[in-house]
């Protein structure tokens, strides 16, 4: 793990808190820089509506791929990335916005998702060498190598197993199966369960029972496998072309899934839905593209679930140059993370009431 300046690592037992510092201010003054100080003038004020420096801010300079996911931590307090490098990077999500480390040497191919435990100082990886890694970030160790699949591992959720307090894993793979994993470094290299779906499977989501698996595949289908009864429940159609990525609304009754066809699709997932198809909205403005990249959609979480984002070929926030792979919605405040084939994130405050 290759150190980038000198800030302590994230964990301690738990996550570090952030030093409390004063409020920030509600408003940010742009002045014209003409050096006549007669011609100067306010251009505009622009409210502030989180922690961040400023409103938009940039992540750059650690990976030299594109970036492939991107998610914060359960606190909010940290940031990962993974990316075509094969690497992983740390930051802190306030400022002064340290990339802390970069673990490198994980992998002998591209990592293609990853995921935050939600018990743990550790972030799980899934790769194109179909490895399912568990690393430590205290140590920046891997702690856990798993050779997870016969093909390219495309993605990986987790959830806490009700009443149990067993982190479960579930990864899917261009072998067409989706497999679930007990998480933690001293749990076992076997396979709890094994869902044969019978094509490339491109995302995978848990419900928020943990109770069911929604798995996204290329028949353009979304299969819905209970883990209890080991057998498929239903399935949600309406795609005309293969789901990209799955999120679950925070109150667990909404699936969004973006699409290779540039539609998103919000799915209720509840268990007497009153809709006969289940789709409870169709979204356009989110192009896919022509890369056939597994684009990645998420839920706010301050609000309740009253935004969503998507990842598209036209960007997200002012300032990427390439397609945007990934997003993320920070867990308490309205920010949003994005990054990008260019290499970078960039995290921006989003604006009261403003859609993403």
């Amino acid at each position: 793990m290759s150190k980038r300046g000198p800030s302590p690592p994230p964990f301690e037992g738990t996550l570090i808190k952030r030093a409390k510092a004063d409020a920030p201010p509600s408003n940010q003054i742009a002045i014209s820089s003409s050096n006549d100080e007669r011609n100067k003038g306010l251009i505009r004020t622009v409210q502030r509506t989180s922690s961040l420096e400023a409103p938009i801010i940039s992540l750059a300079g650690a990976h030299s791929g594109e970036i492939m996911s991107c998610r914060f931590d359960p606190t909010g307090q940290n940031i990962a990335a993974c990316s075509a490098d094969r690497s992983v990077s740390l930051w802190r999500t306030y400022p002064p916005n340290t990339n802390y480390g970069l673990l490198s040497s994980l992998t002998k191919a591209p990592i293609l998702d990853l995921q935050w435990s939600l018990c743990s100082p550790a972030i799980y990886t899934v790769s194109a060498d179909h490895l399912l890694t568990t690393v430590d970030v205290t140590t920046g160790q891997r702690v856990r190598k798993i050779r997870a699949h016969r093909e390219i591992v495309n993605s990986i959720d987790r959830t806490m197993a009700g009443g149990a307090g067993t982190e479960l894993l579930a990864t899917g793979s261009d072998d067409g199966t989706v497999k679930i994993w007990e998480g933690g470094e001293d749990a076992g290299k076997q396979a709890v369960a094994t869902f044969e779906i019978g094509c490339p499977v491109t995302s995978v989501c848990w419900s928020a029972d943990g109770a069911n698996v929604y798995i996204g595949a290329l028949d353009n289908e979304i299969h819905v496998y209970d883990l209890r009864k080991n057998e498929k429940v239903y399935t949600l159609s309406g795609h005309a072309d293969t789901p990209t990525s799955l999120s679950l609304s925070p109150n667990g009754s909404y699936l969004l899934s973006p699409s290779f066809s540039s539609q998103t699709l919000i799915h209720d997932v509840r268990p007497f839905s009153p809709l006969p198809t289940r789709i409870h909205r169709v979204l356009q403005g989110a192009p896919a593209g022509f890369e056939n990249t597994l684009l990645r959609g998420a839920w706010s979480k301050d609000d309740g679930g009253q935004r969503v984002a998507v990842g598209g070929a036209d960007r997200t926030l002012p300032g990427h140059k390439g397609t945007v792979t990934a997003v993320d919605f920070h867990p308490k405040e309205p920010i949003i993370l994005t990054g990008s084939k260019d290499g970078t994130m960039l995290l921006g405050e989003v604006e009261a009431g403003i859609a993403v």
